[in-house]
């Protein structure tokens, strides 16, 4: 248990750090915006280029993972939807907020720090497959919903296609693709350039981890336990459960097994608290209220029901 907590505890006192820093006037929420900037168009780009760059084309893109992610993800983003239909029978602009709460894991800011210390070889692989799943699969699929909740089918088409065609300017998804040909094409950059890329990937864990914190301050949960106790518990412990079965699933009709570490990253992934932008795109229409709560409340808990995943799964 103590392996675990030293595991854990860093994690969460860099973001109370964070949280600190904000309650005492150290940074503002607006500085705090300024490093999350940092941290998505500089930090995290780089780390995932440097880790990308430094194995083959075939160690990479990992079919069973990204199926088995994908699936267990949909399959909870649906029971997730049909239940927001119950949980906000009269407000279906919330539904896809609800559904985007219980599905979409912090894999960058929470997830990679902790797979850092915890599976170092093949941290950075696990969160380029995410980013994959997550920035073309789910993220444009919930998107469109939330923005055309009551349009037509072929509007809602018109409007993923539109999310994955802003994608070529997502600088993740740039540095993922990069990446992912200059490894097929086994070239190799620069020593000047390689260490420059390392420097900056160097600063993505401890910043990520200080931005989160700087986030949640000033978050309250009271008055929206209706909705926020479901979203935690779909996100905490539905997702993690139907990851699972897709994965079992997976192997039972033929797909290669993954390895124990691969395994593992994919468990905690879908274990993980929401995303932090969740509340900044809650706002478009006015649900950043129960967002925030929700936030709060999968980033706490997460401390202890994490430290419980990884203590099962041998960690």
């Amino acid at each position: 248990m103590l392996d675990i907590l030293s595991i854990t505890t860093p994690i969460y006192l860099a973001i109370a750090a964070g949280f600190l820093a904000a309650r005492f006037g150290l940074f503002s929420k607006v500085e705090m915006r300024v490093l999350g900037r940092f941290v998505i168009h500089i930090a995290l780009p780089a780390l995932l280029f440097n880790a990308l760059i430094q194995r083959r084309f075939d160690e990479i893109l990992n079919g069973t993972y990204v199926a088995a992610y994908a699936a267990g993800s949909m399959l909870n983003l649906g029971l997730a939807l049909l239940w927001a239909r119950r949980l906000a029978a009269n407000d279906p602009g919330a539904r896809p907020y609800i559904a985007m709460g219980m599905t979409c894991s912090n894999s960058g800011f929470v997830g990679f720090p902790i797979m850092l210390l915890t599976l170092p070889t093949v941290a950075g692989v696990a969160l380029a497959l995410n980013m994959l799943v997550e920035n073309i699969l789910l993220l444009p699929l919930l998107m469109s919903l939330a923005e055309h909740q009551e349009e037509t089918g072929s509007s809602r088409l018109r409007a993923i296609g539109q999310s994955i065609l802003r994608l070529r300017k997502n600088p993740l998804i740039i540095a993922i693709f990069a990446a992912f040909t200059l490894s097929l094409l086994e070239l190799k950059l620069p020593a000047a350039v390689s260490r420059t890329v390392a420097l900056f990937s160097q600063a993505s864990s401890a910043v990520s981890l200080f931005v989160i914190g700087g986030t949640l301050y000033g978050l309250s949960a009271k008055g929206m336990r209706g909705k926020i106790m479901p979203i935690t518990m779909g996100k905490l412990a539905l997702h993690p459960l139907l990851v699972w079965l897709a994965l079992t699933l997976a192997v039972l009709l033929g797909m290669p097994a993954l390895p124990a570490d691969l395994r593992t990253a994919l468990l905690l992934t879908a274990a993980l608290p929401i995303m932090s932008i969740y509340p900044i795109l809650g706002m478009r229409h006015g649900h950043e209220g129960f967002c925030a709560a929700a936030l709060l409340s999968t980033t706490t808990l997460s401390f202890f029901t994490l430290s419980g995943l990884l203590m099962f799964l041998g960690h």
